[in-house]
């Protein structure tokens, strides 16, 4: 690994959303109030349903231990990831995928991207998997890795996703690990040529 350091060019310095004084600045902020720091920047996604004040943070570290953030809120990390962005952005690219052969490479937009998470989603849904049950994703480096992990968002489901080149042992001890429900995985997958 190099030891180069690389000065951000002034064009993008400037456009840059955070500058060395704005980190620093919200960096104390965070330390000073970081309830009320975290409900401003939790402000800048989508709830289902929003956070009460007092429900930003819920911490115990005596007797009932937990850590509780948001815990009265209800979001979607798809619904975030994707939905928010069609009215503005449906043609843009929301995914730039580089295949094996980089002659084979996708420009996803996020018209493009919902339709196959919704797509896949209720295939999911077609076959039972609901809020809660566990899926473990197998699959090689390809974007149907990520439609269906935002699948799994979109319906409530927890993914597992696993290296695409362990041993068939190793795949087995996550199933079994995680109680999953079901495995999306292909018959292929191509690396290296």
């Amino acid at each position: 690994m190099s030891d180069e350091l690389i000065d951000v060019s002034g064009e993008w310095a400037k456009r840059a959303y955070v500058d060395d004084a704005k980190y620093k600045a919200m960096y104390e902020a965070s330390v000073k109030d970081p309830a009320g720091f975290w409900a401003e920047h939790a402000r800048r996604v989508d709830w289902i349903k929003p956070f009460s004040p007092g429900a930003v943070r819920d911490v115990d570290y005596t007797g009932n231990v937990h850590i509780r953030w948001f815990h009265d809120g209800t979001l979607n990390v798809s619904a975030n990831c994707i939905d928010r962005h069609l009215a503005k952005r449906a043609d843009q690219t929301a995914i730039l995928w580089e295949g094996d052969d980089p002659a084979k490479s996708k420009h996803i937009t996020y018209r493009e991207l919902h339709a196959e998470v919704c797509r896949m989603a209720n295939a999911l849904k077609q076959l039972g998997v609901r809020k809660g049950d566990r899926v473990t994703v197998y699959l090689p480096m390809i974007p149907e890795a990520a439609y269906a992990m935002l699948a799994c968002t979109r319906i409530g489901a927890i993914h597992s996703v696993v290296f695409g080149g362990f041993s068939p042992d190793s795949l087995a001890n996550r199933i079994v690990d995680c109680d999953s429900n079901i495995v999306i995985t292909a018959d292929e997958g191509l690396r290296g040529g």
